[in-house]
């Protein structure tokens, strides 16, 4: 069910937007640990955020998806990590990953109706089992000196 739905969406993405643009976020606490969600309709950890509406910058797309999925309230502007393109996975998708720092949010009520299965806070460098490979690259690459890829995921 999660695969036909998904394929649904990417369908219907690619044919209403050419061009798709998400947003992501490495949300920090003050112990070091970043906060990750996983999905009902897809399988993983994933950092958290969504994608970028029309008419929407994609700070507003990240403080509201960072409300839906945890909560947070950003009190701060993050730091612009990176573009990725992520053609791999959906063709002419980017993710546009930022950082937000322990004092840049305060913590609230999550808002997502059903989209949110499960959250935890991980070690960034011990990441759960189920991390997405794209999620263990930024945190490689953030938290553990990995060099930088211009790509979302990993070559096949």
């Amino acid at each position: 069910m999660a695969t036909l739905r998904t394929r649904f969406f990417h369908s219907w993405f690619r044919l209403t937007r050419p061009l798709t643009l998400g947003v992501r976020a490495a949300v920090e606490d003050p112990g070091g640990r970043v906060f990750l969600v996983r999905h009902t309709y897809v399988n993983g950890w994933y950092l958290p955020g969504g994608g970028v509406e029309k008419a929407e910058t994609h700070i507003e797309a990240l403080s509201r998806e960072l409300m839906e999925e945890g909560g947070f309230r950003l009190t701060g502007e993050p730091d612009l990590v990176g573009i990725y393109s992520n053609h791999l996975v959906f063709p002419n998708d980017h993710v546009i990953l930022c950082r937000v720092r322990p004092g840049m949010w305060e913590q609230g009520e999550a808002t997502s109706q059903g989209e949110i299965a499960e959250t935890l806070w991980a070690d960034p460098l011990a990441p759960p089992d189920g991390t997405t490979p794209g999620t263990r690259l930024r945190l490689a690459e953030l938290y553990g000196g990995a060099p930088r890829s211009p790509y979302w995921t990993p070559a096949s």
